[in-house]
């Protein structure tokens, strides 16, 4: 019960928050103004997602001062969740040049990695491995990739939020079906505050989350997943199972757009999701698309994995198969003088 009112207030606060910044927003002009590389027609008040950072950086050190949440993992979440959505902001309000965004999505990254109790075993068909330092720096570069990726992806009404509710209360259920229940309080808080904020951003979006926003929730879910791994190594699997539809896309446009020697770094609207968007003339079928897929597909196997029914390499790859085909289907990563 008690737990229960806590997410209800910290969801509560989370959509105040979101109304105050974008009502400073509005007063300030601090819009986005739709251009060319826009999925949006209309300008919008940015920079909600600050709503989320302020109301998860608030309740995990409370939650970890009563013993709920282990210190080193909010300390490491907090830490490196905070630097992602101070650099986000900055570059929110300004311009901060790449390689710099770079080396403190790699600090932030090393914070997190520093609070792990060592690395977690990988599993593979049943053997498990330890990768040692090496697998410090691939760690490093996927916690990197995903903070990335959260940013690309956020490009349409809702989709960043409903993508973090789902891929939290997933994991949430994941550690309950490993008899590990007492775990998810961190992925519960996190899928409250973004609860919060989607009241505001869900299509038609009142308010955008901003790189602060996204930036933080990518790098925390990754951290989420490693965490997760301790509890139980197919659970590492299962969340990134979860996470497919974001992976999936974005890193099939990145390769894509790679190969045909795009400037990766520039502003686009190649993604499946904004191809799917504009094919269908709304925000809303696609963001509700995101969830249905999520639920009715991506959850059941990394359920299936959790129980350690299938392997997770391979609930992975079976899960991803018709993630790559839609990607295809929607031309992720194509010309966008095809459209």
């Amino acid at each position: 019960m008690i737990a229960t009112l806590f997410l209800l207030v910290i969801a509560g606060s989370s959509a105040l928050l979101t109304w105050a910044l974008r009502r400073y927003a509005l007063s300030k002009n601090l819009l986005d103004i739709p251009n060319a590389r826009s999925s949006h027609s209309v300008s919008t008040p940015r920079g909600g997602g600050v709503a989320i950072v302020l109301a998860f950086l608030v309740a995990v050190p409370l939650l970890a001062n009563v013993g709920w949440v282990g210190w080193s993992s909010a300390l490491g979440l907090v830490g490196a969740g905070a630097l992602v959505a101070v650099v986000g902001f900055l570059d929110d309000h300004g311009h901060i040049a790449a390689r710099w965004r770079l080396l403190a999505h790699f600090v932030g990254a090393a914070w997190l990695l520093f609070w792990l109790p060592g690395l977690p075993t990988l599993v593979l068909f049943g053997t498990g491995f330890d990768l040692g330092w090496v697998g410090y720096g691939l760690l490093a570069v996927l916690l990197v990739w995903l903070l990335n990726l959260y940013n690309f992806m956020d490009g349409i009404d809702g989709i960043a939020s409903v993508e973090a509710i789902t891929v939290c209360l997933g994991g949430a259920l994941l550690y309950a079906l490993v008899g590990q229940g007492g775990l998810a309080v961190t992925s519960l808080v996190l899928a409250a505050v973004v609860a919060g904020f989607l009241c505001w951003n869900f299509p038609p979006a009142k308010i955008f989350m901003g790189d602060a926003g996204s930036g933080f929730l990518g790098i925390v879910l990754g951290g989420l997943a490693l965490q997760a791994a301790w509890a139980a190594p197919q659970l590492f699997w299962g969340w990134l199972i979860l996470l497919g539809v974001f992976i999936v896309d974005a890193t099939f446009t990145l390769i894509r757009r790679l190969l045909r020697g795009d400037k990766v770094y520039e502003a686009h609207r190649s993604h499946a999701y904004q191809y799917a968007s504009r094919k269908f003339g709304a925000h809303l079928p696609v963001t509700l698309a995101v969830l249905a897929i999520n639920m009715l597909w991506l959850l059941p196997w990394a359920c299936v994995v959790a129980f350690g029914y299938v392997d997770g390499l391979l609930g992975l790859l079976i899960a991803y198969l018709p993630l790559a085909l839609l990607a295809l289907r929607f031309k992720a990563g194509a010309l966008e003088v095809t459209e």
